[in-house]
């Protein structure tokens, strides 16, 4: 109940802002997002945690903005994260159901999420993984992804990389409806009120669907999604070098799910997320400082046609980030952060299972940027983990890199590690399982080479080409999570490649990912395609008939692959699957009227298999 508080509090602020406000503003007409024409409507700083002016530049991070979320007409994250090579997800059925992430070939585990800098993974998950299906893209500014190994940056879990969720003001208020039907729609809001030296900015979303059934066939009932979503930030200028900002985010996903074909009926999730962060940035020419208290909760419920299973968990911690550029060649960064999670859940179905316990982890790091030549920079990142359980574990990351005329040339080498979750340390279940406090944190190391090609001011090609390992894996053997001891590690390796086009009127990035994901038998890792590829092409028309108006397209491939079959549980091997979407837009005074069409040639399959992906889908819509 206090969750649907929260959420009604928040919109009724929304509404009264929406129609109250009447301070003034910059004019913002004609701001633009992409940042070519026009006034910037807002500038997102590159501030990736435990970086420098100089080091920053080795760090492999893809930027989604605002404009190419908008440009898609995204609807949740798996949306957006379809155009990052060598990242593969499947989701257990339409929007809304569970999803997993398999970045560079690591385990679905191997990802940190973050908001702003600050991970947010669920510590009642029974392996400490994000559920991608359930976050929505409606109040999220941007989102920006660090392909491998990025422990020295974030810390445990990012093994296989991390995904940043950007959640901050936007100036340029607006609202947007789009769907199909009423029970096919999406909602968002935004509104910011300006102050002398300070702003509050409101974002609202919500989306229903209601589309195919999960388990079962086109006769079948349809499974029902329904997502709210709001965002709060606040900043204040205490003077011109020191503010003070607050992001608050709530998000409450409410899905059916289906145990089998068979049986459909009286399951539901209802899983509830927030997370509050409260700072301080002072900032000059030469030094920035940055203090950050947060709070991440989640309450997760699932009824099994009556049977209820409980999770929740919590974080409280606190972050400090600081960089300094010394001279023209030296730029150093450092920091520390507290983090305490607990949590607790209960299953009470046939599989019963439990844990109940807490865990902390200190962090100190530190990197430095040097300018050896005009046009050389090496960087070296390290960080010093003390967990509770697994005690000090330290990683870093090696980086060189030299800029040619119009290429550039470079290497990394960098190690992770993922902690054992409370409930590999801490849970119970009724098939003897016991957890393991004297488990060690799984381990990696990644070599990558990569290359930069600019054939022009608006034409680039990207290379990258990686191998990397894991030990210690922790896996299940006699009824308890171990370390592995046979000293054979898994190993991943790939290319991935990215070319981009841009012009005036045209917008286009060809992405293409080849992977090789083994077990330690040799034998191929499941849900990973050894290839897969696809384009996102945003171009503006100007035709005589009906003038100005936009298209987007997205097509993926995503390859075949193994994977387990939902019945007999055997290995099977999955077809690949192309799709496309398609977006038209036309701009008329202040509005944007758009037409939305997903899977476009009508695809059927599953992914992963058993599970039902969502066939075409049209919806119309607006954003004022």
């Amino acid at each position: 109940m206090i969750w649907n508080k929260f959420l009604y509090f928040y919109i009724i602020i929304f509404i009264v802002f929406k129609f109250t406000s009447t301070s003034a503003k910059p004019d913002l007409d004609k701001c633009d997002w992409d940042n070519h024409d026009g006034t910037t409507c807002l500038i997102i700083k590159k501030n990736t945690s435990n970086s420098s002016k100089f080091s920053l530049k080795s760090i492999n991070k893809i930027v989604i903005s605002k404009k190419e979320i908008n440009d898609m007409n995204a609807v949740d994250l798996i949306d957006v994260l379809k155009i990052v090579p060598n990242l593969n997800i499947t989701q257990s059925g339409p929007k809304g159901q569970q999803a997993s992430l398999f970045m560079g070939g690591t385990g679905s585990n191997h990802t940190l999420v973050l908001i702003n800098g600050i991970p947010i993974n669920d510590q009642s998950t029974t392996q400490g993984l994000h559920d991608f299906g359930v976050d929505f893209i409606q109040t999220i500014q941007q989102i920006e992804v660090y392909p491998g190994s990025s422990a020295a940056h974030f810390g445990t879990n990012a093994i296989g990389g991390a995904i940043n969720i950007i959640l901050t003001g936007d100036f340029k208020d607006s609202f947007s409806l789009s769907g199909k039907n009423s029970s096919n729609y999406e909602i968002s809001g935004n509104k910011t009120y300006i102050l002398e030296n300070s702003s509050v900015n409101f974002k609202i979303g919500s989306v229903k669907n209601e589309s195919i059934s999960v388990r079962g066939n086109s006769n079948d009932e349809k499974d029902k999604l329904k997502n709210n979503t709001v965002n709060i930030n606040f900043e204040k200028y205490l003077n011109e070098n020191i503010k003070f900002y607050s992001t608050n985010y709530l998000r409450q996903t409410i899905a059916d799910y289906d145990n089998s074909s068979s049986n459909q009926y009286g399951y539901k999730g209802d899983n509830k997320m927030g997370s509050f962060q409260f700072g301080l940035k002072k900032s000059n020419i030469q030094m920035n400082n940055n203090y950050v208290i947060f709070y991440n909760n989640y309450n997760r419920e699932y009824d099994e046609i009556g049977t209820l299973d409980t999770y929740e968990s919590e974080a409280i911690g606190i972050k400090y980030n600081m960089d300094k550029t010394i001279n023209d060649k030296i730029s150093i960064g450092g920091g520390s952060e507290y983090i305490f999670n607990w949590g607790h859940f209960d299953n009470r179905g046939s599989y019963q299972a439990s844990t109940k316990g807490n865990s902390n982890n200190f962090a100190i790091y530190g990197n430095i940027g040097w300018n050896i030549l005009e046009n050389s920079t090496i960087s070296l990142f390290t960080r010093n983990d003390e967990h509770k359980q697994t005690g000090s574990n330290i990683t870093y990351k090696f980086n060189f890199e030299n800029v040619f005329e119009n290429k550039k040339l470079g290497f990394s080498y960098m190690t992770g590690l993922r902690n054992p979750t409370l409930y590999e340390l801490f849970g119970t279940d009724n098939y003897g399982y016991s957890g393991n406090k004297n488990l060690r944190a799984e381990k990696s190391s990644t070599l990558e080479v990569y290359t930069g090609l600019n054939f022009s001011k608006d034409f680039k090609l990207s290379i990258r080409g990686f191998k990397s390992n894991i030990k210690d894996n922790i896996e299940y053997i006699n009824n308890q999570y171990q370390n592995d001891t046979d000293n054979v590690n898994l190993n991943q390796s790939g290319i991935n490649s990215e070319l981009d086009y841009k012009s005036n009127n045209t917008n286009i990035k060809i992405f293409s990912s080849f992977l090789s994901s083994k077990k330690k038998n040799g034998s191929n890792q499941l849900r990973r395609p050894k290839k897969s590829y696809g384009f996102n092409l945003n171009k503006n028309f100007n035709l005589s008939i009906i003038k100005d108006f936009n298209l987007n397209i997205l097509y993926t491939h995503y390859g075949k692959h193994f994977d387990t079959h939902s019945v007999n549980f055997n290995n099977i091997e999955i077809d690949s699957i192309d799709t496309v979407d398609l977006k038209l837009s036309k701009k008329f005074n202040n509005f944007d009227f758009f037409l939305k069409v997903s899977n476009l040639f009508n695809k059927s399959y599953e992914r992963p298999h058993g599970y039902n992906q969502e066939n075409r889908l049209i919806k119309f819509g607006f954003k004022y």
